[in-house]
Parts: structure tokens; sequence; C-alpha cells
């Protein structure tokens, strides 16, 4: 089968129950997205399909095939972060760090499914994201000030 991650096609063989956190991390060397819990309820492998969020632990990567996938890799521009990757590193929006990569990920889609208009908003559409840290309020700081610079990128 055939992957499109971060613009680049991937040629790989791979199990059909082969999930896309694992084709990405074993299999493409993408290591960014972390598994987590690995049954869809700590949202640390949060990658991008079509531009919408999905867990990659509950994701086929046979189901994706044709579509594009961006992972936390593919967000930068070269050297230049995303602003939201600029808006986490400005509020200290990360402890331990392990969850950031689907945190970022569901951040990003939260601004662009326009739910990022307040902090209760921001919180409710971030929520399937768990920081065992507790950097919530940071996180939530970071979307809001990313919000408004995402619209402009």
């Amino acid at each position: 089968m055939t992957l499109t991650i971060n613009g680049r096609d991937h040629r790989l063989s791979l199990d059909p129950r082969t999930t896309l956190l694992d084709a990405l991390r074993e299999h493409v060397g993408l290591t960014g997205s972390k598994k987590g819990c690995d049954q869809g309820q700590c949202g640390a492998c949060t990658v991008h399909v079509d531009g919408r969020r999905v867990l990659g632990c509950l994701t086929l990567a046979a189901a994706v095939q044709g579509r594009p996938v961006t992972t936390i890799e593919g967000l930068a521009n070269g050297e230049a972060l995303h602003p939201m990757q600029a808006a986490f590193v400005k509020h200290d929006a990360f402890q331990c760090g392990y969850c950031t990569p689907g945190q970022i990920m569901s951040a990003v889609a939260c601004v662009r499914e326009g739910h990022a208009t307040s902090d209760d908003q921001i919180r409710e559409y971030m929520s399937g994201n768990l920081c065992r840290c507790a950097a919530y309020p940071n996180i939530v700081a970071a979307v809001r000030e990313a919000a408004p610079m995402m619209s402009h990128a």
C-alpha cells in the first residue's frame, strides 16, 4: 500500500490489521505521534487525515490510502515552527512532553474547526487529549494565542 504522509508517498508492505500509529512509528520512522493508552482514550496519537484529527491507534493504515496524513513532523515549515508549535513553546504548554504532539495536532484542528473562540470552547474541544502533568491552563493559553496567527498563516 502507499500512504501519503507529510506530502511524501511511502510504499509499505503492511499487515491489513496495522494501525496508522504503528505504520507511522514502526514502518516509516515518524515517532512524534505517541502510543499512550492504545485504546483511543488519551489522544497522544492524534494526527490529521484529510485535515481532520483522527486517533492513529484506532485508525487502520489501509483505511487512509489515497488520503493525506499529517503528523507533528509535518507541521513546521522547514526550521520555522507552525504558529501552534511556537505558542506551545512560548507558553510552556507541556511538562513531560509525552502528550504534546497529540495536543498540538488536536489544537490545530480545534482552531481550523472554529472551536477556539473562548477558553471554555477550547477546553471542551481539546477534552479528548489528556495531560497527566496538568498543563491545561498553559495549553489553553497557547491555543488562544495561536488561533489568530493561524488565520493569517
